[in-house]
Parts: C-alpha cells; sequence; structure tokens
C-alpha cells in the first residue's frame, strides 16, 4: 500500500521520476545536439528505436571486442550490423543525443584502442559529429597510463578540441583501466588501459 503524503503518493512520485526525460551527454556537457548522419545511419541500420540505440551500440561495442563491459542485454535488441565500422561504432557511442551513461564512453575507449583503427577516419568522424571534447578527453586519459597508445596519441597531436568542456563530467581517467591490487612483494598496483585485442592473420 503506497504511504500517502499530503496530495502525492510514493507511487506518484516513482511515476513523476519514471516521465522525466534522461539527462542526454549533450545536456551534460552544456552542449547541444546537431543533425547527424550517423545517428541517422545508426538507426537504419540497426532498426532500433530511439531509446534502444545507446544500449544496441554498447551491444555492438561488447560483442566486438570491449569485453571489460559485458552485461546481460535485452533479447529485443537487434542483432549486430557489420556495415557500420568500428570507427563510426566508436564515435556513435559519444554522440551527444544519447542518454547520459559513462559506460556508453568507457567502452567506446576500449573499442577504439586497437590496431586497426584509423585514427585519420576517426578524427574526420569525430568532427563531423561534434565528438571531439569526448575522443580527447579519453585521449588526455590514455596519456597519464599509456602515452604511446593509438589512436589516442594520433589524436592529441591532430584532432583540435572544438570546444572545451569540464572534465569532471566525463568518466575520470582511472575507469578507463584495469587496476591489480598490490603484488605480493609489496610492488605498486598494475595499471593497464584498457584495449581491444585484434585477430592476427
Amino acid at each position: 500500500m503506497p504511504r500517502e503524503r499530503g496530495w502525492f503518493t510514493d507511487r506518484d512520485d516513482m511515476e513523476l521520476r519514471e516521465q522525466r526525460p534522461r539527462l542526454t551527454l549533450a545536456q551534460k556537457l552544456g552542449d547541444v545536439t546537431h543533425v547527424s548522419p550517423l545517428l541517422r545511419k545508426v538507426r537504419g541500420l540497426s532498426g532500433c528505436a530511439e531509446d534502444q540505440v545507446g544500449d544496441w551500440l554498447l551491444k555492438c561495442a561488447v560483442e566486438r571486442g570491449a569485453t571489460h563491459y559485458e552485461r546481460e542485454f535485452s533479447s529485443e535488441l537487434p542483432p549486430d550490423n557489420p556495415a557500420l565500422g568500428n570507427e563510426e561504432l566508436g564515435v556513435a557511442l559519444c554522440l551527444g543525443h544519447l542518454p547520459w551513461n559513462a559506460a556508453y564512453i568507457r567502452a567506446a575507449a576500449q573499442l577504439l584502442s586497437a590496431a586497426d583503427i584509423d585514427a585519420v577516419k576517426l578524427a574526420r568522424l569525430a568532427e563531423m559529429e561534434r565528438a571531439e571534447p569526448v575522443l580527447l578527453h579519453i585521449a588526455a586519459s590514455a596519456a597519464r597510463v599509456s602515452a604511446a597508445q593509438e589512436p589516442w596519441a594520433w589524436l592529441r597531436a591532430h584532432l583540435s578540441p572544438r570546444r572545451k568542456v569540464p572534465s569532471e563530467s566525463l568518466p575520470h581517467w582511472s575507469r578507463f583501466v584495469s587496476q591489480s591490487g598490490v603484488t605480493a612483494f609489496g610492488g605498486a598496483p598494475r595499471i593497464d588501459w584498457l584495449c581491444r585485442e585484434t585477430s592476427t592473420p
């Protein structure tokens, strides 16, 4: 039995919270969204409803190697579509149109941290889709742990920031790494940048 509080019950409060629109990444960063050709492509390839797009992208990233973010996904999500390239998938996870979810950005970082990523194509997509601030935040985080890690070293050197965003609005650098505990010999914890393994021909 819901508890009465004035004119509203606890159930009323719950329903109001459920009706509130979720904060988007753009809103969290104080940015505005644009007409996104990439989002239109994602919607067309996936057949997803708007509220499914982010989770579909995350599912695809996990299946392609961002295994640190493996979880149970809804059986209603469509299968992956290889017509969406890895660079496109990584940038799509960083689109301001998506609901704010740190896992999307973290999965994008692992997906894109691989030898088969075309840094030039990635930068061009980031500029077209206004995702430069997010990718440069990931790149700055990589610099703390693995400065030579690509494509982040190339992006730091060649991708211009469209605008600055508060770093605290995006995942802390430690959320892009794996950390082991102190070793049995008293050594410092091991910190590794999360990369996607690629198959060798």
